[in-house]
């Protein structure tokens, strides 16, 4: 496995320290399983779909956790008394937990379970403050100007 060293980044860069935490863990993250299977699509400029396989799971015995910028899912089958007994069993009802880690300001649009699918819409939702504004140009002086942002600072 190929590793980076990011020390440089850090050593110039201010607040990234979040981006060294998701680095590290995904470098010492065990093997993970592959249960049960899922997709992740791009239903937008701002939305997506994270589409997952549970079969044999009704909605009550699935459990979606936001947690410091991490999705949680997981579900446990109620052991309800078998009527018969089972001669072969493909169709896996075990236990699992799947985290995924979630870039800021995407929030969980809605979640549905249909046809054995667990359908999690995800959208990006950014601040008014973080969005770009554009700025008025005016035609007074500097000093006029200056006055002003400093009558407009004491204000707040």
């Amino acid at each position: 496995m190929t590793t980076f060293d990011f020390a440089p980044l850090f050593r110039t860069a201010i607040g990234f320290d979040r981006l060294a935490r998701l680095m590290d863990t995904a470098a010492a993250a065990p093997e993970v399983s592959s249960y049960p299977p899922y997709n992740i699509e791009k239903t937008g400029d701002d939305s997506y779909r994270l589409t997952m396989a549970v079969a044999g799971f009704r909605p009550e015995e699935l459990d979606l956790v936001v947690k410091e910028n991490t999705l949680v899912i997981s579900g446990k089958v109620a052991s309800d008394g078998q009527k018969g007994e089972v001669l072969y069993r493909g169709i896996a009802g075990r236990a699992f937990e799947r985290r995924f880690v979630l870039a800021d300001h995407i929030v969980v649009d809605g979640a549905d379970l249909q046809n054995g699918l667990l359908h999690i819409g995800l959208k990006r939702v950014v601040p008014e403050a973080l969005k770009p504004r554009r700025i008025a140009i005016g035609a007074g002086s500097p000093t006029a100007i200056a006055n002003d942002t400093q009558d407009a600072v004491k204000a707040a």
